[in-house]
């Protein structure tokens, strides 16, 4: 019933995969500009290989499903990974639920996918949503493994007074409130969803700036924007999808951004998966709660109904109304040394911290890592927020 080939220059620009996307279950980020910014930009320019499963309906050509996969090494270590490359929240097939059931169901296809996806000696997926398509069963594997954290969304009420008397707290409401006040006396204070190119490269450039002094790795992942393969990522994802897909949030104070987000949208959804604000300057005002809370409430004016805030157990999410959804992860060694090394991973922590460590080195210096001896685990926090 269905062709399988392996087609690592595929155009997730192209009308059929537009169409493909429009009616699947994936999720933002199998969005096609996303994943036509990303293996352009990261997986081409990093330490992977395209490995782009591609399944059509025989009879037709019909488009059915796509699996946007890559293909890495970890020294001797050969693995097989969705192409998330540490900035996806969420992963998926890209396919509607009764064309994944019919492919789980043809046995002749199910084989030619796992075929295609040899030689690996670890095949690995995480960030898998609670109700997300079951990509084990396609895969071959017996059961997802939890990831010992959740994501966060907050539902949207019809209007923004609504929104803040249901999902904040009352004396939370008054402290914002307050630090609102306080801003205001500062300077002249304004927020907006920016437009243009121009706009959006200041906002981009504040939040390099802001980010690389919080989160400089001395208590965590350091952060990915200071990379420019990475930064300038983000910036073409804001760019291409302006005024649609992508929304890019700036604070700012007297003409200068004080605080900046980009979200993705998606289904009646807004993902923020950046954030930043000048902590330094504005901490006392609560700039970065102020910001979240007129996001929220540019969702409400636009009619959305979600304000995703994805994944990783930050406090501020529950604060401001999120409620958690567990994430999920499958392993499927292929060899005795991916056995090794997935065991590896998940009984030692420095291991992981290690193999992060190498491999952000790896793509400041634009090399293969070649130290590396076992992959970083898939359940890490999402460095994107």
């Amino acid at each position: 019933m269905f062709e399988v080939t392996a087609e690592d220059a595929f155009d997730f620009r192209s009308t059929e995969y537009a169409e493909l996307f429009a009616s699947s279950a994936a999720t933002a980020f199998q969005h096609p500009i996303w994943l036509a910014q990303l293996y352009e930009r990261l997986v081409r320019q990093g330490a992977a290989t395209p490995l782009i499963i591609v399944v059509r309906v025989r009879a037709s050509g019909r488009l059915a499903m796509v699996l946007p996969l890559v293909r890495r090494r970890y020294t001797l270590l050969k693995v097989v990974e969705f192409a998330d490359m540490r900035v996806s929240d969420y992963v998926s097939p890209v396919a509607d639920e009764e064309t994944f059931s019919r492919i789980l169901a043809d046995a002749r296809t199910v084989a030619a996918i796992r075929k295609h996806l040899r030689p690996y000696d670890l095949l690995r997926i995480g960030k898998l949503a609670d109700r997300s398509l079951a990509m084990e069963h396609l895969l071959g594997v017996d059961k997802r493994d939890s990831m010992g954290m959740s994501a966060y969304s907050s539902k949207l009420e019809p209007t923004f007074a609504g929104w803040r008397e249901q999902r904040l707290d009352q004396s939370y409401r008054k402290e914002l409130d307050k630090k609102s006040r306080q801003l205001n006396r500062i300077g002249e204070a304004r927020f907006e969803c920016v437009d243009g190119p121009a706009a959006v490269r200041t906002t981009f450039d504040a939040l390099k700036l802001y980010r690389g002094k919080r989160f400089d790795g001395s208590n965590g992942p350091a952060d990915l924007l200071q990379l420019p393969s990475y930064f300038d990522f983000y910036l073409a994802v804001a760019n291409e999808g302006c005024g649609g897909f992508a929304r890019t949030y700036a604070f700012w104070m007297n003409g200068q951004p004080i605080a900046g987000a980009l979200g993705l949208e998606h289904r009646g959804s807004l993902l923020v998966i950046l954030g930043g604000f000048d902590e330094a300057g504005y901490r006392k005002q609560s700039i970065g709660s102020l910001m979240f809370e007129q996001i929220a409430r540019d969702c409400i004016e636009r009619g959305d109904q979600h304000l995703d805030f994805t994944i990783g157990d930050e406090p501020y999410k529950r604060v401001f109304g999120g409620r958690p959804s567990p994430m999920w992860q499958i392993y499927r060694a292929g060899s005795p040394l991916g056995y090794a090394a997935h065991l590896t991973v998940q009984k030692l922590p420095a291991a992981k911290a290690l193999a992060r460590h190498i491999l952000e080195a790896a793509h400041v210096k634009k090399a293969k890592p070649s130290a590396v001896i076992v992959p970083p685990a898939a359940d890490e926090a999402a460095e994107s927020s």
